[in-house]
Formats: C-alpha cells, structure tokens, sequence
C-alpha cells in the first residue's frame, strides 16, 4: 500500500509540474521553435498557395479548438466555418487550453492527407466532443494538415 501512495505521489508531482510548464497564451509567447524570418499568409489563403499538395513557411489564424488531453494540436478558424488542424511536429512542444480565441502565427509545412475515420474519431475525442458527435463521424477525409515546428500568440 505504500509503495501504490508513494507511485501515486510521484505521478501527481509529475503532471503538476509538466502542467506548469506551459505558459499562458499571452501576445509573443512561443511553442516550440521560432525563426523571425517570413511574413506568415492567412489560414484562408493556405489552399491556393499549395504547390504538389504542400506548403513551407507560416499561417496565420484565430485559434477555435485545442487538443484538451494534451495541448499537442489546434484548429485555425476558416471563414466558410471549416477548420485547419495544426499538429506540433513530433509533439515537441503542447499548447496551453487557454490558447482559443487567440490569433497565433504558426511555422511550418502544410500537407493534403487521406484522415481516416479512426483518427478523425480520436481527434473528435481529444477535443471534448460528445459521444454523439463522435458516432457522427464517418469514413475517411482528405485534409490539409500543417505541421508546425513553431506557434506564436501575436
């Protein structure tokens, strides 16, 4: 019984401390890694500005969802009331849940990827969506993924 309490301490100090690591989404904060070079292009200008179904540089967006287990990705606010999932590269850096409602620069590379149900489910879950919506979600999707290196609060 001792050692379960002791175990469960130690993972309590964890979680609070990885909690505190996290700053709050406030005008110039950084996730990640930054390069000051490049004007970022709007999340609504993403899809014209593909060449092969990719794209480097930076977007910029207002954030309308973050993942709620982790912090690990987002979605930009489109105006046709779609959104576009940021991931962070690698899960090298979580956002804070605060970070909604916040316009964010984010550098990196977009992609256009086949999304399977599965994963649109997981997505779905992650983002505190009910078990109804969820059920909803059916079959595969094509999608414009960008994988960031980089976000930052502007």
């Amino acid at each position: 019984m001792k050692k379960i309490l002791t175990a469960f301490a130690c993972l309590m100090i964890m979680v609070i401390s990885k909690s505190q690591d996290i700053k709050p989404a406030e005008p110039g904060v950084v996730y990640g890694e930054w390069a000051q070079k490049g004007e970022p292009i709007k999340v609504t200008e993403l899809e014209n500005n593909l060449q092969e179904n990719k794209f480097a540089g930076k977007i910029t967006g207002k954030v309308a969802e973050v993942c709620q287990a982790e912090g690990c990705w987002i979605r930009l606010q489109n105006t046709d009331g779609t959104t576009l999932l940021v991931k962070a590269k690698d899960h090298a850096f979580v956002m804070p849940k605060d970070i909604v409602g916040k316009t964010v620069v984010a550098e990196g590379e977009a992609t256009v990827k086949e999304v399977s149900e599965a994963m649109r489910k997981h997505l779905a879950e992650d983002a505190g969506k009910s078990k109804e919506e969820i059920e909803k979600i059916k079959g595969d999707s094509k999608e414009i993924i960008f994988s960031a290196k980089g976000v930052k609060v502007i």
